[in-house]
């Protein structure tokens, strides 16, 4: 079975190599791409580009979430 790029990105994530899953999202478009594109800058620490790619999402940012628990989420609507 062949890994889909986004959840390629999100093993990235996983791991902790936000640059990897950043080239991955880069490429990808859809709003699990966005999703997973506002999650990379979350991590980084972009908050603003964070809130743009949520919005290409048509998601909220949420307040206080983490982006762990984001992560998690983007993962189980991979399942």
């Amino acid at each position: 079975m062949t890994t889909s790029p986004i959840a390629h990105a999100v093993e990235h994530l996983e791991r902790g190599d936000w640059q990897a899953a950043h080239v991955i999202v880069q490429n990808e478009s859809g709003t699990l791409a966005c999703w997973a594109h506002g999650i990379v800058h979350l991590l980084e620490g972009d908050l603003d580009n964070a809130q743009y790619w949520y919005r290409r999402a048509h998601r909220q940012l949420p307040v206080g979430a983490t982006a762990h628990a984001e992560l998690a989420a983007l993962k189980a609507s991979l399942s």
